[in-house]
């Protein structure tokens, strides 16, 4: 959710939506979603086939650094902690770099990835949200769908980035090219290493990173650990802490929900956040500042304290909120 979308009180609305009161979260049908299930479709194709015929450990040293440069310069901190969340503040040129860099992961372009982020997020918080955004079903069916599908809902919501955002020149074009994207880094690694650094550095790459994105989004909305209930939310998230290294931080799912403008994924000690550290990077040569952390984040009520550390890091009108929200809905004896 965005922070602009956040009130002091603890009511959300979420920032790029509009005409919320007529939208319906649980009434709408499935459509191929031909551009993205073909590029899905091939990469995957792609991937198994030439993986293994190309396969040199250059190219899975080439796979794994442009996996991680992009996951987490890109997704993880441009996408989703910058764009979506606004969770710190940095130079509009930083902002551009990160989101080209995002597009580079090759799931979709920064409009999309925004409006899809928040009608998952509105949809989660109704009691009759969808099954194709409560990833309800199992892990084969909902890939298969995910990748390939999209949903169109009888009454949607109203859909506008927003100022920055819709109206950037910059973002609508890559909005309109993203996939072509792809072409000039096939260019520079064929120069660099041939075919080998081609398929792992794009194909293989691309075809990891999207999956990975839905598997996240598919385990940490299913079960896992919490350390808060988020109480004004049908469909919850979990940690996963196996995917920490992976998802750059995104799988501290539950920390997440119940602070959806902290930069800050990873809480609680041992819970691994590289994209939190690279924004302490930026922060540290000045490129990053208002970095929002739960202890600096406005008090938020509808959150049940699941653990004992649970209400370490949150600042102290959070505390309060919390164990009174925790005391009234504490089972009787």
């Amino acid at each position: 959710m965005s922070v602009a979308g956040e009130a002091a009180e603890g009511a959300f609305k979420v920032n790029s939506l509009g005409n919320l009161e007529n939208a319906d979260a649980g009434s709408g049908r499935l459509q191929w979603d031909a551009p993205r299930s073909i590029w899905n479709m091939s990469f995957i194709a792609g991937a198994l086939i030439l993986g293994p015929i190309f396969f040199s450990w250059g190219g899975v040293l080439v796979f794994l650094l442009l996996s991680g440069f992009t996951l987490c310069v890109g997704h993880s901190v441009g996408f989703h902690r910058r764009l979506i969340h606004h969770s710190f503040d940095c130079p509009k040129w930083l902002e551009r770099v990160m989101i080209y860099v995002g597009v580079l992961v090759g799931m979709g372009g920064p409009l999309w990835t925004v409006g899809l982020h928040d009608i998952r997020d509105w949809a989660q918080r109704q009691s009759n949200c969808h099954w194709f955004l409560r990833h309800g079903k199992s892990a084969i069916a909902d890939g298969f769908y995910y990748l390939n599908f999209k949903l169109l809902f009888d009454k949607p919501p109203r859909f506008d980035a927003g100022p920055g955002i819709s109206d950037d020149p910059f973002y609508r074009f890559l909005q309109r090219t993203w996939m072509l994207h792809q072409v000039p880094v096939a260019l520079i690694l064929f120069w660099l290493g041939g075919w080998s650094w081609v398929v792992w550095g794009v194909i293989v790459r691309v075809a990891v990173c999207f999956t990975m994105h839905w598997y996240i989004a598919h385990v940490a909305h299913r079960r896992g650990h919490q350390d808060w209930f988020v109480e004004d939310a049908a469909v919850q998230g979990y940690n996963i802490a196996w995917l920490a290294i992976p998802t750059m931080g995104e799988s501290w799912h539950c920390n997440h929900h119940a602070f959806p403008a902290s930069a800050r994924h990873g809480l609680y000690p041992r819970q691994a956040d590289p994209g939190f550290r690279f924004i302490q990077l930026l922060e540290w040569v000045g490129l990053a500042w208002d970095v929002r952390v739960p202890q600096n984040l406005p008090p938020r009520s509808a959150l049940t304290p699941l653990s004992d550390r649970a209400l370490s890091l949150a600042a102290p009108g959070q505390e309060a909120l919390s164990r009174e929200w925790a005391q009234a809905h504490r089972p009787n004896p």
